[in-house]
């Protein structure tokens, strides 16, 4: 008796499993780039104190259902500006030390940056990201790591002095001195424009490097 024919064999297509965010469309690349834009604009500037995502949609343009499709609420809204703005002010400092050299040429490239100060956009900003990780622990995390990421970079410029040397100096008292050093030296000049930062900078960095 003839075995009876056998079923062809039918491919099953398994669809591929998923990771990360979900993909979204150009478009809604644009809506949400939209909307952090316009978060940055109501946080930085003197409706900071009416920063919802209420606010941000009506300046944005689109509905407030669509806001709240991108992002859950304000706090996610405010972490996505966080990570926005990382290009603008801890992105090149990276770059300036991470560039090939040595202490003294990376250590130029850094007071170089530095001395040209930030916008006052970024620096209204920066006050009211302050502001909201005093009353927001997600965004204080968020704002925390961040500058740890820009303090490390002055540690890293540090660290290239101590494998120059091989005396086993500690980078991280030295970077942290300095980091310390450009913050206040930001606030002073909020007050006082007159302030030589290049000097202050110069005289800083080649002080600590020179006593190591």
């Amino acid at each position: 008796m003839a075995a009876p024919p056998k079923k062809p064999q039918t491919s099953v297509s398994v669809p591929a499993a998923r990771t990360g965010r979900p993909r979204v469309s150009a478009k809604g690349e644009q809506t949400r780039a939209r909307l952090i834009a316009a978060a940055r604009t109501l946080l930085g500037g003197e409706m900071s104190a009416r920063f919802t995502t209420r606010n941000v949609a009506a300046l944005c343009g689109v509905s407030h259902g669509m806001c709240h499709y991108h992002f859950e609420d304000r706090t996610d809204l405010i972490l996505a500006v966080i990570e926005d703005i990382r290009p603008e002010w801890i992105s090149p400092l990276e770059e300036a030390v991470e560039a090939p050299g040595a202490f003294a040429e990376r250590a130029e490239r850094v007071v170089r940056l530095l001395t040209q100060g930030e916008s006052a956009d970024l620096s209204h900003l920066h006050s009211a990201l302050h502001w909201h990780a005093l009353n927001d622990e997600r965004v204080r995390v968020s704002l925390e790591a961040e500058y740890r990421r820009w303090r490390g970079c002055f540690v890293r410029l540090f660290q290239v002095l101590a494998d120059e040397r091989g005396d086993g100096i500690d980078p991280r008292p030295l970077g942290e001195a300095v980091a310390a050093a450009v913050d206040g030296l930001a606030a002073i000049q909020s007050l006082d424009a007159e302030v030589d930062a290049e000097s202050v900078f110069r005289t800083l960095i080649g002080t600590l490097a020179a006593g190591a």
